[in-house]
């Protein structure tokens, strides 16, 4: 298992990167999340909804991703409530205070997932959550140091030395748990370090002789490492053009969800892709995207609240484009309702009314990967993708399908052209697509990059690099002296 000293200290790149290694050896090894809270999510191949980021490990894996490598998801549509999601199937809303009684219940699933994992692969690589010393989170922990307990499991301690006190983080860490549990960790690594590692050696040798814990690797920090985001909104770009044949402009929603739609824009070197923060100003652009959001009507009162009314009117009477994804197409509609409190409040909201459409959220969720065919302007290609929504959408009028699937109202495009929208997570992911798209915006030709091919070479570079780094030999032998030592 590993486990970070902090939030954002690699445990996520840490785990897709040994899984790529052990995959690369002939392992059958696989990811595990016991408990995460993210926004980002993907659909697996048995229906169900995980994490993002055990959907990326499972491809490190070489596998499907499926419902138990991350059996309890959190997805938060407030700042104290959060859906429920208990192996891919959402079943409850609950504030934290209750899920703090839910816990037992979620222990269950997590170890009814985690002991089937274990019959059908040689290796699990199990991702802990947040930090282990967290004191007002330890009773009834399923997320960190609980789990590994439950599960007799030896632990890697990582931390992240970038933001400095890595020393700190380490031994405040250990510090603070019990007795049972430092000695579950085996060893720690530091992550992110750039500079002369002869200046840190007399810290490493002073950090294992303290812990008495051998440091098994200190990682380079990766310059423009793409993998996709756990949580927070990857801002990085490759800009090849002093003027960028397409610019963008998203909407940063204090509830957005599947960010990583916009990977297969954001790393094109031709297209400049800005996320715009609350208060910031609105600059021109070809194409507005309005993203998926966990709470459509909040974050669709928060768009207006900031001046993106006005902003998408004169976007429109300029000419300029206007694209939905899942909850932002929701709110290109005339109404969105939410009779049940789904995500919140009772009650219903106007939309932008772009498209003659109104949705009611409901508490089953569509759970699905879909192909089809997309349509823009006389053209079409295929993309593959994901919808994960709980509205239901209707037309209210004749419109223009934008796919040739099963059910057309999964996207449409307005009678003007000029606003188009769809329920499909990763319709962007097909190089094809980001060029029907850049030609229906502006006219113009955009060299397209394979989305899925950066991940595959991202998986590979960070594997390499910390083979480089790291004894694989050397920890795959303390784990075996561990399992050895536990049957003794």
């Amino acid at each position: 298992m590993i486990q970070g000293t902090t939030s954002n200290a690699g445990k996520s790149t840490l785990v897709a990167g040994l899984c790529r290694i052990l995959a690369r050896r002939g392992i059958r090894v696989a990811p595990f999340k016991p408990q995460n809270m993210a926004l980002n999510s993907a659909v697996t191949a048995d229906g169900g909804e995980i994490g993002r980021a055990q959907a990326l490990q499972a491809m490190a894996c070489n596998i499907p991703a499926h419902t138990d490598m991350n059996p309890v998801l959190i997805k938060p549509n407030s700042d104290c409530g959060s859906q429920i999601i208990i192996q891919g199937k959402a079943i409850t809303e609950l504030n934290a205070r209750e899920y703090h009684h839910y816990k037992p219940e979620a222990m269950k699933a997590v170890l009814q997932s985690f002991d089937r994992l274990t019959q059908h692969y040689e290796m699990v690589i199990i991702e802990g959550a947040g930090s282990p010393a967290e004191i007002n989170l330890r009773e009834g922990d399923i997320a960190n140091m609980g789990f590994a307990e439950a599960v007799d499991c030896p632990v890697i301690l990582i931390a992240d030395i970038d933001p400095g006190g890595v020393f700190a983080h380490v031994v405040g860490t250990l510090e603070l748990l019990e007795r049972t549990e430092r000695e579950r960790i085996i060893g720690t690594v530091i992550n992110r370090f750039r500079g002369d590692y002869e200046l840190l050696r007399p810290g490493v040798e002073w950090l294992e002789q303290h812990t008495k814990k051998p440091v098994y690797a200190v990682l380079p920090y990766l310059h423009g490492l793409h993998l996709d985001a756990e949580d927070a909104v990857d801002r990085q770009q490759i800009l090849e053009d002093e003027v960028a044949k397409l610019r963008i402009l998203v909407p940063r929603l204090p509830r957005i969800s599947n960010h990583t739609d916009f990977d297969a824009l954001r790393l094109n070197p031709h297209i400049d892709l800005q996320f715009v923060d609350a208060g910031a100003s609105i600059p021109p652009a070809d194409l507005i995207i309005l993203a998926g959001s966990k709470s459509v009507r909040s974050d669709l009162q928060f768009l207006r609240d900031n001046g993106w009314q006005d902003a998408l009117d004169r976007h429109l009477r300029y000419g300029g484009k206007v694209f939905g994804i899942c909850g932002g197409y929701q709110m290109l509609g005339e109404f969105v309702h939410d009779k049940e409190g789904i995500e919140g409040t009772c009650g219903s909201s106007c939309g932008f009314a772009y498209l003659p459409l109104e949705t009611h959220l409901k508490k089953s969720k569509q759970l699905e990967r879909v192909q089809g065919t997309l349509m823009l302007s006389g053209k079409s290609c295929v993309v593959d993708g994901y919808e994960i929504h709980s509205g239901i959408t209707t037309r209210l009028s004749p419109v223009t399908p934008l796919l040739n699937i099963e059910r057309p109202e999964c996207g449409s495009v307005a009678s003007d052209n000029q606003v188009a929208g769809s329920y499909l997570h990763g319709i962007f992911d097909a190089p094809d697509a980001v060029r029907l798209l850049s030609e229906w915006v502006n006219g113009s030709s955009v060299n397209t990059v394979d989305i899925n091919l950066i991940r595959e070479q991202q998986l590979d570079r960070l594997a390499d690099s910390i083979e480089q780094f790291m004894d694989i030999d050397a920890l795959l032998e303390s784990v075996k002296n561990f399992e050895e030592q536990k049957q003794q």
